[in-house]
């Protein structure tokens, strides 16, 4: 395969939201006592969100092709359909083993995470429940950590309830610059019927919500105020900044506050397992 094919397939995986959950999600199992298995998280994770970007690009790559998406490596003829295909399935049986490496409590968490997010792909990202996938997902990766230490625990309900915010306010923000799109091509899910204005409002509310659950459940500090204040700049600063329609500030704001988040409480150590 070309150099000009492995640029296409590495841009088919989604780079920026497959680099950010492997990197916030490494971090927190790191804090939170796994170790050396940290590597085994890093590389489970990194499995499902590749097996999860490139899958995406397969199902779509018609309609991404109707659509006239060169932005989209499929569509635009950088790397085959069928390469992408066997990339994610490859990465998609990979998945299985790597999660096992952290147990056989935990594996079923990401096992079920990652599920959640192919059943997106698959066809729920055109049904009311298309939030759903989101929140399934990153509310499982805080039990998926956890439940891997050589003590398992059950994570608390104030850290399932703020993945699950999380992914649900990433999953508003990131459809809403091909909204127009996806409505020319059938995909209509409970963003596009509540449209562009209310899907990033929507976004913002559940994002700041997210990180007032991890701010105020363990108990308020300044640490959990400073928090939310960023958020909520964050959240502001990418609403200037992304004004126009297509703009995917708010769902890069999305991966900025999950490292905060992430940083908050590996910040209140004694807290991330308890």
């Amino acid at each position: 395969m070309d150099g000009r094919r492995w640029v296409g397939l590495l841009r088919a995986c989604h780079p920026e939201p497959t680099i950010a959950v492997t990197a916030v999600v490494s971090a927190f199992a790191l804090a939170a006592g796994r170790g050396a298995g940290t590597l085994w998280v890093l590389a489970a994770i990194l499995a499902g969100q590749l097996s999860v970007g490139w899958s995406n690009d397969v199902v779509d790559h018609r309609r991404d092709v109707a659509a006239g998406r060169t932005d989209k490596p499929v569509a635009a003829g950088l790397v085959p359909a069928r390469t992408v295909a066997v990339a994610a399935g490859l990465a998609l049986l990979a998945v299985i083993p790597l999660s096992f490496a952290s147990g056989w409590r935990a594996a079923p968490a990401h096992l079920v995470g990652v599920a959640a997010a192919w059943s997106y792909n698959l066809g729920m990202k055109a049904t009311l429940l298309s939030p759903l996938p989101y929140a399934v997902a990153f509310g499982a990766l805080p039990a998926f950590v956890l439940l891997g230490l050589p003590d398992p625990q059950w994570p608390p309900w104030w850290m399932v309830a703020a993945g699950a915010l999380l992914g649900l306010g990433a999953h508003f923000a990131n459809v809403v610059p091909d909204i127009e799109d996806d409505i020319q091509q059938h995909v209509v899910g409970l963003p596009h019927r509540i449209g562009a204005r209310a899907s990033v409002v929507t976004a913002g509310v559940l994002l700041l919500a997210a990180s007032v659950v991890l701010a105020v459940g363990p108990g308020a500090d300044p640490l959990g105020v400073a928090a939310i204040v960023v958020t909520a700049g964050l959240l502001a600063g990418a609403a200037l900044a992304g004004r126009q329609p297509a703009s995917r500030w708010m769902f890069r704001a999305a991966m900025v506050i999950a490292v905060v988040d992430v940083a908050l409480l590996i910040a209140r150590g004694n807290t991330i397992a308890g």
